[in-house]
């Protein structure tokens, strides 16, 4: 089959023919694969940076964004058959680990990460185990099916706090905080307030739903929010930039009691002061990995299922398996929302 491999520990990737994956065993499932996107990993593996360095292992098909169809299933697997329509949860747990007892397995002590530990999904099959398979409702248009993982982390991060009638601040427009834009529109957010410094990012906010857009490169953020708040701060902040300055400015417009979700990953140890961003103003924080399994897939699938988002305000670019170097130098850019190659 054709797959995208990572061949060896330095920039690039090949897109090269490899043996087709084993039979499935009891408790698997092997998928053929109609869609996958780009995510913003796959380009830190692309590129063979520092975290790249520290965790992938070459030879390995990358990829972990996707929708397709069930092809072959294992004797033992009950949740999907031959010819489902589905998509696939990233994390893949032991399923033995105290938070996989405990309804906790996004965060599994001893995960296996699909495109980074095992073979992904940028190839024409993949086989996974039951576990992770999720059978998409047959609305869900196809083009946007490989983006319910994504999807998946704009939903948990603006779902930990009731939304309704509150003031929002979102750091950070790339495809997930777009994402997230809407999530909080549709979860009945009052207002919702976009910071993001790169124009096409400013626009895509914009077109997602974002009230108002405010560049804290050209603006003084803080003063800004608080105009807009009569002084009192944004209800919730979704952090969504990797961005520390970012960070701070959202904790410091953030009303006191006010909630904060963290998704933006900073790659390093950050400063800053406990006392008066977090406890005297009496925050709550949460720190997001991935989705709650399988809690966050159902409100993704109704919130598509029923039109109450739409992703085609996110996905700005649908190409070909084989264009495949187009969309990376996109990404690579920052001049697209979600990249969706169509196998």
């Amino acid at each position: 089959m054709k797959a995208l491999v990572k061949t060896s520990m330095a920039e690039g990737l090949t897109m090269m023919q490899v043996p087709d994956p084993d039979e499935p065993g009891p408790t698997e499932v092997l998928i053929k694969v109609k869609t996958a996107s780009i995510c913003g990993s796959d380009v830190h593996i692309y590129r063979w940076d520092s975290w790249a360095q520290s965790r992938i292992k070459p030879p390995l098909i990358i990829g972990h964004e996707f929708s397709g169809i069930v092809e072959k299933v294992g004797e033992a697997v009950q949740t999907v058959k031959v010819g489902d329509y589905v998509a696939c949860e990233t994390h893949i747990p032991c399923l033995s680990c105290a938070q996989c007892r405990t309804n906790r397995m996004h965060v599994c002590r001893d995960m296996k990460i699909l495109g980074v530990d095992v073979n992904g999904a940028f190839a024409e099959y993949v086989k996974v185990p039951q576990t992770v398979v999720w059978k998409l409702s047959k609305e869900i248009d196809p083009t946007f099916a490989s983006v319910m993982e994504p999807f998946g982390n704009a939903v948990h991060t603006a779902s930990v706090e009731d939304l309704t009638g509150k003031i929002v601040l979102i750091s950070g427009v790339g495809p997930i905080g777009a994402m997230a834009i809407q999530v909080a529109k549709a979860s009945g957010a009052a207002f919702i307030i976009a910071s993001e410094i790169k124009e096409f990012r400013k626009s895509l906010a914009l077109a997602n739903g974002a009230d108002i857009v405010i560049d804290p490169t050209k603006e003084n953020l803080e003063s800004r929010v608080m105009q807009l708040t009569d002084g009192n701060g944004v209800d919730v902040f979704l952090e969504m930039s990797g961005s520390v300055e970012a960070l701070k400015q959202g904790l410091k417009v953030t009303t006191n009691g006010g909630a904060v979700s963290i998704l933006g990953l900073y790659g390093k140890e950050v400063s800053i002061n406990i006392d008066e961003l977090i406890t005297f103003k009496s925050l709550r924080l949460f720190g997001i990995t991935g989705r709650r399994m399988f809690e966050t897939w159902y409100v993704a699938d109704r919130l598509l299922k029923h039109k109450k988002v739409d992703l085609s305000k996110v996905v700005t670019h649908v190409i070909r398996f084989d264009e495949w170097k187009y969309g990376f130098e996109l990404m690579m850019k920052g001049e697209c929302g979600k990249v969706v190659m169509r196998l």
